[in-house]
């Protein structure tokens, strides 16, 4: 009997190294589905199939994997309604530079154009979210569309769509098989006029000061070198934290609303400014210094700032290139005065959110992301959803060079750590992955609580449970509107976990707050830890006078945008939770 075209795709996959795929069975996925089941799954060397409880969820899990591994990764959707609901995570995987390959079956290819039963247009409506994204109209022509596919997500680093309508899967594969040859990416040297510009202006320079991304992947030790001979403090991105904050003398935090630390200051005051393999969206936050541009993309450069000098290059071979024509700096006022200053923030500010919070009730966020610092494993791999849960973090929860931290960090979604999570634990299940979410986050995809279960994965949420939309009342007040629909009545996630068969506890004592983590991560299998904290942590009061909101708000912003979050915190921490409650 001939072999069926999704057997053959699905063999290319496993050419390709592809361990599993998430999605939802149904209809037009369901001869793809079958040839997933025929390779006997990863215990025989064949694909997974991981049984998710929404499409987004299976894009989400699909981007984490690939960022955590540097492989493709595949989620699939069937026809209609099932691959419209990758489109959120695939934004994410895209806009993060994930390789992900994501199935979107079709209706019956006789049918295309009818306005049949479910009828999208997959082939057309992912095109803004992917680097390819083709539909396959023959058996003829489907394994060079997948070889493509593959080819452009691992090449281009973004996300692949293939469009296969059923009853093309269906058909008896009629074409060889291209030969898949893994390949490694290659460094983009800078050329040579661009790093002597670079090398000329921080010889000039009195006073530099860098700025590093996720960009600085695979080059700490060279950062660290450069800051050391030119005496520059450096600020980060949240993208670039996993990559640049550990065992770094230099550090002096992040800018922009989630920042802390002194690297506004740092950044600001400068008199030049190199960015190094970042493209931190936020404008407001980068100064009108003389500007230094750094990365591999060259559409990245000057589109944030005016950038006076340009290299196009990855950050290693930039650096590589650039030291032996560096002068060393012998004085290091400036660095001192900003170290000073960021030490000053973060045990005096951030820090002092954290000390003597252990009989505060309700609990204070801030404290409980300390813990769990302090507990989690030196290797843990966190998610953390988009929100307040980033701010916690971002702040609190140090990279150690061992761990990683990843979010929805360009796209913004609700709801990524959960699925996020369960991408993680299923490519690296001997890790400890943790889940940092926020109750509004956890609720949308809640259903995938049954996918951890299901799939027995030992995934540890941590629900950051204040009853309220956290961020988006800052923003509300912030904007000197009142907070309005963004508060919910209160849930029992513990319970609702404890009924799908989760290890789980509800904190409402700080004091338990440490031997709830320990007992959670040490359950073979999947925990949930749910935090009842102050829903007016890093929030404004209800209870003030709107003139009082807006010149608050506008105190804030000016703290934050001029000084770092740390001295935010610290205003916050006097000015919020002091205030009296009528």
């Amino acid at each position: 009997m001939a072999k069926e075209l999704a057997t053959q795709l699905i063999e290319q996959l496993q050419l390709a190294g592809v361990q599993r795929i998430y999605g939802i069975v149904g209809d037009s996925l369901n001869p793809l589905v079958d040839a997933v089941r025929k390779t006997g799954g990863s215990a025989n060397g064949g694909i997974d199939w991981i049984h998710v409880r929404h499409e987004e969820a299976a894009a989400f899990a699909a981007g984490a994997e690939a960022q955590l591994t540097g492989n493709l990764a595949v989620c699939a959707g069937s026809c209609g309604p099932g691959n419209l609901h990758l489109m959120n995570g695939l934004y994410d995987a895209n806009r993060t530079g994930a390789p992900v390959l994501a199935i979107a079956s079709h209706i019956p290819s006789k049918q295309i154009g009818s306005s049949f039963f479910q009828e999208t247009h997959p082939d057309r409506i992912f095109e803004e979210c992917s680097v390819y994204s083709e539909l396959v109209s023959t058996a003829e022509q489907a394994p060079r569309v997948m070889h493509s596919a593959i080819s452009h997500a691992l090449g281009l680093r973004g996300v692949a769509v293939i469009t296969l309508p059923g009853d093309i899967a269906s058909l008896p594969a009629s074409a060889p098989t291209p030969q898949w040859q893994p390949f490694t990416r290659a460094s983009l040297v800078p050329a040579p006029e661009s790093v002597a510009e670079l090398a000329q202006a921080i010889n000039q320079a009195d006073k530099v000061a860098i700025f590093a991304g996720a960009g600085v992947a695979g080059a700490h030790d060279e950062v660290i070198a450069l800051a050391e001979k030119i005496k520059a403090p450096i600020g980060h991105s949240l993208r670039g934290k996993d990559f640049i904050q550990y065992a770094n003398p230099y550090d002096i935090g992040m800018t922009g609303l989630l920042g802390y630390g002194a690297a506004a200051e740092g950044i600001e005051g400068a008199d030049l400014l190199i960015l190094l393999g970042t493209d931190f969206p936020y404008d407001q936050f980068l100064p009108g210094t003389r500007t230094a541009q750094v990365d591999c993309a060259p559409e990245h450069l000057g589109r944030r700032t005016d950038v006076d000098i340009c290299v196009h290059g990855d950050v290693l071979p930039t650096l590589q290139a650039l030291m032996p024509l560096l002068e060393a700096k012998t004085h290091s006022k400036f660095l001192d005065q900003i170290l000073k200053k960021h030490d000053r923030l973060m045990n005096k500010a951030v820090g002092a959110y954290t000390r003597k919070a252990d009989k505060l009730v309700p609990i204070h966020p801030e404290y409980a992301a300390s813990l769990l610092d302090e507990i989690a494993a030196e290797d843990a791999i966190f998610t953390a959803d988009t929100g307040m849960c980033n701010v916690w973090s971002a702040r609190y929860i140090n990279p150690l060079g061992t761990r990683r931290l990843i979010g929805s960090y360009l796209h913004g979604s609700m709801a990524n750590a959960l699925p996020q999570a369960i991408g993680a634990q299923a490519a690296h299940p001997s890790r400890q992955v943790i889940s940092i979410s926020g109750d509004g986050g956890l609720s949308m995809l809640l259903g995938e609580l049954i996918t951890a279960a299901a799939h027995k994965l030992p995934v540890n949420v941590v629900v950051f449970n204040n009853s309220t939309l956290g961020m988006v009342k800052l923003e509300m007040l912030v904007d000197g509107l009142a907070d309005f629909g963004v508060d919910v009545p209160d849930t029992n996630y513990a319970a609702i976990a404890t009924a799908m068969g989760f290890h789980a506890m509800r904190v409402t004592d700080p004091a338990d707050i440490a031997g709830a983590y320990r007992a959670a991560f040490a359950h073979n299998g999947p925990s949930l830890v749910e935090l009842i904290t102050d829903p007016n942590a890093l929030s404004i009061p209800p209870k003030i006078k709107g003139s009082q909101v807006l010149g608050f708000a506008t105190a804030m912003s000016k703290i934050a945008l001029n000084k770092g979050a740390g001295e935010a915190v610290s205003m916050a921490r006097s000015n919020i939770r002091n205030i009296p409650r009528n």
